[in-house]
């Protein structure tokens, strides 16, 4: 149940931007979440309706970008998508793999007035 405290920081991030860009009202959040980020995306959108009311961000869409899993095989050097942390090397079977994108989360774009 994480996903309260990541609708809380997406607020205050909205709300740091808003005071260096000088908007005032949000209508759409791009976020991107990589799928190896373990956020339940249902429960991020019921939060961030729920901390968003009597904020700027008040009523704004939430349009979430699922970003593939993708590793580096330390064996075989290729690179791989992923669906889990768990996953061998197709190529070579190895399990030795670094992450390198797909484990994040960062709002990609805002539309704001």
């Amino acid at each position: 149940m994480h996903e309260i405290s990541l609708a809380e920081n997406i607020l205050q991030l909205i709300e740091d931007a808003s005071l260096e860009q000088s908007f005032t009202q949000v209508k759409t959040v791009w976020l991107e979440i990589g799928q190896l980020a373990c956020v339940e995306q249902e429960s991020l959108r019921f939060y961030f309706n729920v901390v968003t009311q009597d904020s700027i961000a008040q009523q704004a869409r939430l349009e979430i970008i699922e970003i593939a899993g993708q590793a580096i095989c330390n064996q075989c050097n290729r690179e791989i998508f992923v669906a889990s942390y768990y996953e061998a090397c197709p190529h070579c079977g190895n399990s030795a793999l670094q992450v390198i994108q797909g484990n994040g989360m960062r709002i990609k774009e805002m539309e704001v007035e």
